[in-house]
């Protein structure tokens, strides 16, 4: 257990040969030395430290080959340049356009929402609706129609 420290300081050394920062090196040696102690679980290893170190300038060359392919991953603040997730001001304004929605959606009658609903979110079709409603497929697709109108002129108010 005493040769762990020795092991990663050697590992750690041979990395930082390949020029890469003490940060980067540290990093790789830790992820090398999670590696290799699964691996070791699974399969006999005959030396760690040979491995660790292996493994270790194995990954380091990866990670240079790596930046050399995009070296703008590596930019301090590479997640503010470029983010999938929606603006903060988008997704309230979408909450509140939601409740409103629910609000008209409350104010239509019983059978219209119903029929709204099972259009809209369950997607049956018309004739669907007309069977389990016991009306006219012409009737639903008014039912729907007049829905909409009432729900798009609910939304400009």
């Amino acid at each position: 257990m005493s040769r762990i420290p020795e092991m990663l300081e050697k590992a750690r050394r041979a990395v930082l040969r390949r020029g890469l920062s003490r940060e980067d090196a540290d990093e790789i040696v830790h992820e090398a030395f999670i590696k290799i102690d699964a691996y070791a679980q699974a399969s006999e290893v005959r030396s760690q430290e040979g491995l660790l170190v292996s493994t270790a300038i194995n990954l380091s060359i990866d990670s240079q080959r790596r930046d050399a392919r995009a070296p703008f991953v590596q930019h301090p603040n590479v997640q503010l340049v470029s983010s999938n997730d929606p603006d903060p001001a988008d997704i309230l304004d979408a909450r509140a356009r939601l409740e409103h929605l629910s609000a008209g959606v409350a104010h239509l009658n019983e059978r219209t929402r119903r029929i709204l609903l099972l259009r809209r979110l369950d997607n049956l079709s018309y004739a669907e609706i007309a069977e389990r409603e016991q009306m006219s497929v012409a009737a639903v697709e008014k039912q729907v129609a007049r829905a909409t109108l009432k729900l798009m002129q609910w939304m400009e108010s």
